[in-house]
C-alpha cells in the first residue's frame, strides 16, 4: 500500500527551510520593501476573500473569487511570495518560489480536484469545465440551478484561520525591515 503523502506538511516544511537562504541573501531596500507590500497585500487580499466564502469539506465554493478562479487561495498564496520575494531584492527568489509553486501546488491540485469530483461529480465537472484552475476567468461563473449564493463571511475567514498567513506576512516584512535597518 501507498502511503498518502500530506501535501501540506510537505508545503510548510519546504517554507520553513527556505526561509534561512532568503534571509541570508535577501538584499532589501526600502523601494523594493515598499513595491513588495503593494504586491503582497493583493496576495492577502485574495486569500483572505477566498477564506470568507469556502466551507472546507462541506460545500463546493463556486460564489466569490471561486466564481474567477477553482484555487484563489493558491492564487493568493503565489502573488503574496511574489511580493515577498520582490521585496527580498533578487530575481532568484521569483524563480525559486515560481519552480516551488509548480512543483509542490500541481500535485496539491490535482489531489483536490479527485477529491472534489469523488465528492461533488457532475457539479464538480461542469464547474471545473468552466473555471481556470488559477488564472482567474474575467467573467464570473454562474452555477445553473444553483442557488447558493453564500457570501464573504468574517467568521469564516477567522474558522479558516487565515489571519495567520497576514501574521506571516507582517513577520517576513519586520524581518526584511530589520536587516535593513541592521545591515544596510
Amino acid at each position: 500500500m501507498v502511503a498518502k503523502i500530506d501535501l501540506r506538511l510537505v508545503r510548510l516544511r519546504a517554507v520553513w527551510l527556505l526561509i534561512i537562504p532568503f534571509y541570508i541573501y535577501a538584499t532589501p531596500s526600502t523601494s523594493l520593501i515598499s513595491w513588495g507590500a503593494g504586491v503582497s497585500i493583493i496576495g492577502l487580499a485574495l486569500r483572505a476573500g477566498a477564506a470568507g466564502f469556502i466551507r472546507k469539506d462541506r460545500e463546493l465554493a463556486t460564489t466569490g473569487p471561486y466564481a474567477h478562479t477553482r484555487n484563489p487561495l493558491y492564487l493568493g498564496s503565489f502573488v503574496l511570495g511574489v511580493g515577498i520575494s520582490v521585496a527580498g531584492g533578487r530575481w532568484q527568489f521569483v524563480v525559486a518560489l515560481l519552480l516551488f509553486f509548480i512543483m509542490v501546488y500541481r500535485a496539491t491540485v490535482r489531489r483536490e480536484d479527485a477529491e472534489l469530483e469523488e465528492r461533488f461529480g457532475e457539479r464538480y465537472r461542469a464547474y471545473r469545465a468552466q473555471v481556470p484552475s488559477v488564472l482567474p476567468r474575467i467573467h464570473a461563473y454562474r452555477e445553473g440551478g444553483s442557488d447558493s449564493l453564500l457570501g464573504f463571511s468574517t467568521a469564516r475567514y477567522l474558522r479558516n484561520r487565515e489571519w495567520e498567513a497576514l501574521l506571516g506576512a507582517v513577520a517576513a516584512f519586520g524581518a526584511l525591515l530589520l536587516k535593513l535597518k541592521l545591515w544596510p
